[in-house]
This record gives structure tokens, C-alpha cells and sequence, in this order.
């Protein structure tokens, strides 16, 4: 009985840890079009009293899915780069995603391997405001996804980028890490990182000094090794390191209205030719192939082979049959095989007598030793004469 009631209040507890673990829930509100991110703090999934800090040995990990499914949703992601560092859900929600949708976070302690669940409730709107039809990205060498995500170094970089680009609001549309647009993993050298693509957005047309980095010029000159053309300062250096190489500007437009800022390439439609290559003087190939027969090429290669065979035949015939020497080994093969054939049938006709070691020598049944059988006709001529 006391057994039963220490299960009842076990199984108790357990479900009113469940039921507070289930309460915790947060609701937030990204917006289509532009990146959210939210981080996984240890404060907030410890249970510990208000007056304790929470230590930074303890490591914590986090396993995020959408309700009723393994994975996340394709536009958010999770990474964490270690178990003592905060965990970050991040991504940039697209139009096909408004509504509500809810993210099952559970952190688990990995030295009490206790686990905490908390539910986060995301509303997907439309953006407020203007749109942001000018939007630019950005290879940033000198930082790793997680160093970015936070809100401190968002604001820095959008600061820095200021500069670079005319007055007017600048907003964070996308963060994706290098790793997954296809980079290398760095070597583990100190100062080295994996990088990051920032998109940034505004309502006000690109900066000159944009535009020319973005340039064919600039582009061609990135291809031979050259650094690319920057006509103003670098704002973002020394603490953004930005590959120039890998800046993309990019004019999102509706249906009503034109780019005037970026130039596009035309459409050219292509011109069918009439399939003949032009004059190339390195490569000048025959006009016309002369008429060959091959009846004379395949009568040599096989009659050549035949009449060689037909001779080496004659030649054979000729020593074995027409000369004295051929005649003699001739007859001689014919009375060794003659011979042969006689011993064989002489060997075949007799009756041979039985092994002397098959013979018994020993009556197992009376211990009776009896001589072996000689058969004189089987013994040696070398022994008779003895």
C-alpha cells in the first residue's frame, strides 16, 4: 500500500511538472519580409530562485521543432555554437508563412539532465510602413552567424553601413551563414570564421559608391585578383570585414513602376545562324573527302594470312613425307606406338596377384601369424640368379 501511494505521488508530481513546463509559453510577432531573431537564454528555462544567479558551467542544449512535426519550419533555423552559449532561433518568415505557427523549444541540463519545455507562439504579419524595394547583401569574413544575431551587433553594422549608403532607414532582411551557402569549413586558426550574408533593405535608391562596386569594371577587376572599385570609405572597417567581391544590389519593383538606379541587361533574343562555323585561320579542315575503295585493303588482309598458312603447310608436308629423314621418324613413331599398344594389351590379358601389403599377416580372431604369399612369378629376376 505504501509502495502504490509513493507511485500516486510520483506520477503526481510529474504531471504537475508537465502542466507548469507546458504553461510557459511566449508569443511573438515576426513580419514577412524581415529577419527575426530570438534567443535562447538559460535564465529563462532554469528554475532557480530570483536572488541566484545562474552559473555559466552548467551547459544546456535546445531541441526546436514546429508542434506536430520532427523539423523546424523551412525558414527558421536553430544553431548554438556551444552548450554554454545561448542558442538562437533565426530566419526571415516569406509570404506563404503568415499566420500562426508554434515552436516546441526543450532545453535540457546536461548535468542534472533535467528538461524544461516552453512553447513559442509566432503570429507572422505584413510589415508596416514602405516597402523596401533597394536591398543589398553583404559577405561579412570577420564574424560567425551568432555573433550577429545578437541585437548589439545588428545595430552596429547598420550603423556603419549608414555611411555607405544615402540617408534614410535601414532594416535587417536576412542573416544566413556561409556554411550554408555552400562555404568551407575554416581551419581551427585563430581568427578564423565561417562568415555571414547580411541583406539589408531600404526605401532610398543605392549610394554611388554602391553602384560601383557592384560595377562590371569592378567585377572584372575582382576575377583577375584586383581589389574591386570603392570610391568612398570603408565605414564598416575595422570591425565589419566585408568581402567587396561578393556584394549583390538588387531592385525589387512591382508592376507599376520602372528601375531607373540599377541597370538590367536587355533581353537579346538569339540569332540562328546557318550552322557553319566562320573562317578560323588555325583550323582549316578539308572541304571535300576523296573517294577510296577498300576492296584491295581487305583482299591483302586476308589472303596475305592465307597464302602464309598454305605455305608453311606444304613446307611441313614436304619435310615429313618427300625426305629420308621425315621418313624415318615417320616409321619409328609408327613402331613405338605399335609396341605400346601391344605391352598394353599383354598387361591387360594376365591375371596380377595382389600387393604383399594388402596380404594378412596376422589372424586377429586366433593370433595366428601366417607367412606372406610369395608369388615366384612376381619375384625378381636378380633374386632368382642369387
Amino acid at each position: 500500500m505504501a509502495a502504490a501511494l509513493i507511485w500516486i505521488l510520483l506520477l503526481v508530481g510529474l504531471l504537475a511538472r508537465q502542466g507548469d513546463t507546458e504553461a510557459q509559453q511566449t508569443t511573438l510577432q515576426p513580419l514577412v519580409g524581415r529577419v527575426f531573431v530570438h534567443t535562447l537564454d538559460r535564465e529563462t528555462f532554469l528554475h532557480l530562485p530570483e536572488h541566484v544567479d545562474v552559473p555559466s558551467t552548467v551547459p544546456i542544449t535546445y531541441h526546436a521543432h514546429l508542434q506536430g512535426y520532427p523539423d523546424l519550419p523551412r525558414w527558421l533555423r536553430y544553431t548554438q555554437r556551444s552548450p554554454h552559449q545561448p542558442g538562437f532561433l533565426y530566419g526571415t518568415p516569406t509570404p506563404e508563412d503568415r499566420g500562426r505557427q508554434v515552436i516546441e523549444v526543450t532545453a535540457y541540463n546536461r548535468d542534472s539532465f533535467d528538461t524544461t519545455r516552453q512553447r513559442l507562439v509566432l503570429l507572422i504579419e505584413d510589415p508596416e510602413g514602405p516597402l523596401l524595394p533597394y536591398q543589398a547583401e553583404f559577405l561579412v569574413c570577420s564574424h560567425d552567424v551568432e555573433e550577429v544575431l545578437p541585437s548589439t551587433p545588428a545595430s552596429r553594422f547598420l550603423t556603419s553601413l549608414g555611411g555607405l549608403w544615402e540617408p534614410g532607414e535601414l532594416q535587417l532582411l536576412n542573416i544566413t551563414s556561409a556554411l550554408d551557402r555552400g562555404g568551407r569549413v575554416p581551419l581551427p586558426i585563430e581568427g578564423r570564421k565561417e562568415g555571414v550574408y547580411i541583406k539589408v533593405g531600404s526605401a532610398s535608391p543605392f549610394s554611388t559608391c554602391l553602384k560601383m562596386v557592384a560595377s562590371p569594371d569592378s567585377h572584372a577587376r575582382c576575377a583577375q585578383g584586383q581589389p574591386p572599385l570603392l570610391s568612398c570609405y570603408d565605414t564598416l572597417a575595422p570591425y565589419f570585414r566585408v568581402d567587396w567581391c561578393n556584394v549583390t544590389l538588387v531592385r525589387e519593383r512591382s508592376h507599376l513602376e520602372v528601375d531607373k538606379s540599377v541597370p538590367e541587361p536587355a533581353d537579346e533574343m538569339p540569332t540562328l545562324g546557318d550552322g557553319i562555323l566562320e573562317i578560323d585561320p588555325f583550323f582549316c579542315p578539308p572541304t571535300e573527302a576523296t573517294a577510296r575503295d577498300f576492296l584491295t585493303d581487305a583482299l591483302v588482309t586476308l589472303l596475305v594470312p592465307l597464302l602464309v598458312a598454305l605455305l608453311l603447310t606444304l613446307l611441313l608436308a614436304y619435310i615429313m613425307c618427300c625426305r629420308r629423314e621425315g621418313h624415318i621418324q615417320m616409321v619409328h613413331h609408327c613402331t613405338i606406338r605399335g609396341n605400346t599398344e601391344e605391352l598394353r594389351q599383354m598387361a591387360s590379358s594376365r591375371e596380377v596377384p595382389r600387393p604383399l601389403s594388402t596380404l594378412p599377416m596376422f589372424n586377429v580372431r586366433t593370433g595366428e601369424r601366417l607367412p606372406p604369399r610369395v608369388d615366384s612369378a612376381q619375384v625378381p629376376l636378380i633374386l632368382d640368379q642369387h
